[in-house]
């Protein structure tokens, strides 16, 4: 029997249906693909609901890949020491990564693209066996040396630093796309972009934007289905993107105080919250603070979140106590 968790306060103005039509389209973007549905009003077309999504999420490319060589992400990342202008998304994105780089003591790390590459996970592509732990040490990181002049729109690359968004700009990507949408006068729609997702009002049925959370391979937990009423939903999972190597498997989230794959057992951690970039980036925080410390901080930060957490040859799901109380 699924299990289904609903949001604890709703307006009566985000569950009321309203009159349109429900089209769906989708699209490519970040290496994965975008999907929208949205009830649109007379005078709104859907080819206007796809250029508007596809234009925000071109957009975020544009600002942020580290696979697109022209990108400004990428002209950071190749610039001499000093400081470099950005535009205003990117910065952003850049500054709430570096608040939550504070709050979690570090797990949240932007500066990692060095790392990631060694790992064969970034643009260069994939590795056969973990790097030599000379290059790891090497390999500039950390976050602390990341300076921000928002003010003047600009960043300062200290030299050789190389950032890695992927564990934050799909979030804001869903974001962007969604306000998108709204700036047509739509109040109901939903985003996806590579598994994560945001949703606004309901149905023309007057139901919500349901969504079922993948479970990890060999998982036999029951279906959880989340209702998007005016929320974000964000899901990481080591075994979407890893090597094998010698019999060991090595995940494509790394600890920045190890310069390592994560190793302590936290298969998946699925994060609501109201917007999907945070959603996302605390996805990657929590699973590097581990089996005890990532469940502490979100029950300490009030945050409704799902851990699957391996024991041995099995699995064990662990909620805060924000997302229990959803569930019942």
């Amino acid at each position: 029997m699924a299990r289904v968790a609903v949001p604890l306060q709703l307006s009566r103005e985000a569950t009321r249906p309203r009159d349109g039509r429900l089209v769906r389209c989708a699209g490519a973007t970040m290496g994965v693909g975008w999907t929208a549905q949205a009830v649109i009003p007379d005078g709104v077309g859907e080819a206007q609901i796809r250029t508007a999504v596809q234009a925000a999420v071109d957009e975020v490319v544009a600002q942020m890949s580290d696979w697109e060589p022209d990108s400004d992400l990428s002209r950071f990342n190749a610039a001499a020491p000093g400081w470099v202008d950005v535009p205003e998304g990117l910065l952003t994105v850049v500054r709430a990564g570096l608040e939550l780089s504070e709050a979690t003591g570090g797990a949240f790390d932007p500066t990692l693209g060095r790392l990631v590459g060694l790992w064969g996970f970034g643009p260069a592509g994939r590795v056969e066996a973990p790097p030599a732990e000379a290059a790891l040490a090497l390999a500039p990181a950390g976050w602390r040396s990341l300076e921000l002049d928002e003010p003047r729109g600009r960043i300062r690359q200290p030299g050789g630093l190389s950032l890695d968004l992927s564990g934050i700009a799909k979030g804001y990507g869903v974001d962007r796309a969604g306000r998108a949408i709204e700036a047509l006068g739509v109040c109901d729609w939903l985003v996806e972009i590579g598994g994560e997702l945001r949703g606004a009002g309901v149905k023309p049925s007057g139901e919500p934007w349901f969504v079922e959370i993948e479970a990890p391979p060999g998982a036999a937990f029951e279906p959880l289905l989340i209702a998007l009423h005016g929320l974000a939903v964000a899901t990481s999972g080591e075994w979407r993107r890893s090597f094998e190597h010698q019999g060991r498997r090595y995940g494509h989230t790394l600890d920045p105080a190890t310069r390592r794959p994560l190793a302590h057992g936290v298969e998946q951690v699925t994060v609501l919250h109201e917007a999907c970039m945070q959603a996302d980036a605390l996805c990657t925080s929590l699973a590097v603070l581990g089996p005890e410390g990532g469940p502490a901080f979100a029950e300490a930060a009030g945050l409704a979140v799902r851990f699957v957490i391996r024991d041995g040859d099995g699995m064990r799901e662990v909620f805060s106590p924000a997302f229990a109380a959803m569930l019942d």
